[in-house]
């Protein structure tokens, strides 16, 4: 089983005061040293702090250890799937960035083929331009800006993975270009492909190997069912338990754990682990109300 490529699950939290403010920032960087799974980011501006962890339960640890073992009063926000972005066809941009303010301007065009790339292949960048058409001390400013560009996504500010984007043509002038003219350029043009039908919106698939009695087993498979899941296969336990094998998406096992425990009658157990990112269902295309809230997050 992979291990999983990014934090899979965000959760915002707000110190209840100043006195909690000061403590949790002492207390956090001690969490994350500890456990490399465990990240958070804090943004000054709105005093919003969001940890970012494997799981839901993950995360609901952490949280408890701040209240308990650091006793750190604090609110805790809806948690969120770190959904990806990818394109499902090549594309090719063309963008010119032109800026003239009196003196010295900016200038840069840049002609771009953008390419999916097999699932886990991350992001590859090459320069196949001819000639002079651009400088090579130029073409780091193209890559340096696709890699930032791509970090706020196409659809709804997720992060674009598995593609390639290969620089094909260009322009620059003497005295107008320089890197960050084509640094801006690349961002144009990769922003572009919003405009394009070719980006998708792809969700965390979760492998789960679920322990439950045997007189359970039919409702513990539909519930797997009903939360978008499948179901690969069972096999027998001991004492009694039926060992279930699926995979749901991450954004519909939300408290699945006291959910298995309330069918089970408190005997049911699971482990879950990253399996894969698949292509997610449209807001609008999907029955299940919980996708929806849990993308609308980042549309809204």
């Amino acid at each position: 089983m992979p291990d999983a490529p990014y934090p899979l699950v965000e959760v915002a939290i707000e110190p209840q005061n100043e006195v909690a403010a000061a403590q949790l920032r002492e207390a956090l960087p001690q969490l994350a040293a500890a456990d490399p799974s465990f990240t958070f980011d804090h943004d000054p501006e709105c005093g919003q702090t969001v940890l970012k962890g494997a799981s839901e339960a993950h995360l609901e640890q952490k949280v408890l250890m701040l209240e308990r073992v650091y006793e750190i009063a604090v609110e805790i926000g809806a948690p969120q799937i770190a959904y990806r972005e990818t394109l499902v066809r090549p594309a090719t941009i063309k963008y010119i960035h032109k800026k003239q303010t009196g003196g010295s301007g900016q200038f840069a065009e840049v002609t771009i083929a953008f390419e999916p790339l097999p699932a886990g292949s991350g992001f590859k960048f090459d320069n196949a331009v001819a000639g002079d058409a651009i400088p090579e001390a130029l073409v780091p400013a193209v890559e340096r800006g696709l890699r930032a560009q791509k970090e706020s996504g196409l659809l709804a500010g997720f992060p674009v993975i598995d593609f390639k984007a290969t620089l094909i043509d260009g322009k620059y002038h003497e005295m107008d270009s320089n890197p960050l003219a084509f640094d801006i350029a690349a961002r144009g043009a990769f922003r572009e492909l919003a405009q394009l039908d070719v980006v998708v919106p792809l969700e965390p698939i979760m492998a789960l190997e679920v322990a439950t009695p045997e007189d359970f087993l039919g409702g513990v498979i539909g519930d797997l069912n009903s939360r978008r899941g499948t179901v690969a296969g069972t096999e027998s336990g001991i004492d009694g338990f039926e060992i279930v094998t699926a995979e749901v998406p991450l954004v519909n096992l939300f408290g699945y754990g006291r959910a298995l425990l309330a069918m089970t009658g408190g005997r049911g157990r699971f482990t879950m682990s990253f399996a894969r990112y698949a292509l997610a269902p449209l807001p609008d295309s999907d029955p299940d109300p919980r996708f929806p809230g849990a993308m609308g997050m980042r549309v809204a």
